[in-house]
């Protein structure tokens, strides 16, 4: 699998086998089937955040890359200040993933040289995913064309978790990282943490940098200290 200069790094959590689908199991189907050779050359993912659509793209990159296929994961929102050559060369891959797309929205280098990708991963028979907050028609894109071909992607929108599913997902993520979660520990982030997905898969997260920096298990005591820190 492609990895890019500045350090991106698939999150090894991030697989299909560790998604909770809740209501997505549709969206999750058809990345599945794009992670292989099958479904349709392009798909757009949006919904809010804490809907899963970080984890979704490096999960479709995580098990191409198990089938043999060449795949790549690019956040956009890190590289809207750089240049577009950045997309160079990743026409030649079987799927490319591009994470927070509006982020180079109305920026016309970044357009035109989306619109070759675009063009020239269809001509070989590879794969877009793209990943964005809204739909193509509420993104900005100001290249006519570049639009057109995303409105003709298959649109795939994602809904956030219901809170009778967050437990799960969030001790999976944790199991998927090697984290030891107590049921107590993680009932009591349950109760004291925003009910967004998002903010408590970051509160896991920061509970567990505390861990390592204090050598302590992640027990109710410390997850009360890092919510003490943050005002919770």
């Amino acid at each position: 699998m492609r990895q890019l200069p500045l350090g991106v790094r698939l999150r090894v959590g991030s697989r299909f086998s560790t998604f909770v689908p809740g209501e997505n199991a549709a969206a999750v189907a058809e990345l599945m089937q794009l992670s292989g050779r099958g479904g349709p050359q392009a798909a757009w993912l949006h919904g809010p955040p804490g809907s899963g659509r970080t984890h979704l793209l490096q999960a479709a990159c995580a098990a191409a890359g198990e089938a043999g296929r060449a795949a790549a994961y690019l956040p956009m929102r890190e590289l809207a200040a750089g240049e577009p050559g950045v997309l160079a060369g990743l026409e030649t891959l079987d799927l490319v993933c591009l994470d927070d797309l509006e982020a180079v929205a109305g920026g016309a280098d970044w357009e035109r040289a989306l619109f070759g990708l675009y063009n020239e991963l269809g001509e070989r028979g590879g794969r877009l995913v793209v990943a964005a907050r809204e739909p193509p028609a509420r993104s900005g894109f100001a290249l006519p064309d570049l639009a057109s071909r995303f409105a003709a992607a298959s649109v795939l929108p994602l809904r956030p978790l219901r809170e009778e599913s967050q437990g799960e997902a969030l001790a999976g993520r944790a199991a998927a990282q090697g984290l030891d979660l107590p049921e107590d520990t993680l009932q009591y982030l349950l109760r004291r943490a925003p009910r967004d997905f998002a903010a408590l898969c970051r509160l896991l997260d920061e509970v567990d940098v505390a861990s390592l920096a204090a050598q302590r298990r992640l027990t109710v005591p410390l997850v009360r200290e890092v919510l003490d820190r943050q005002g919770h």
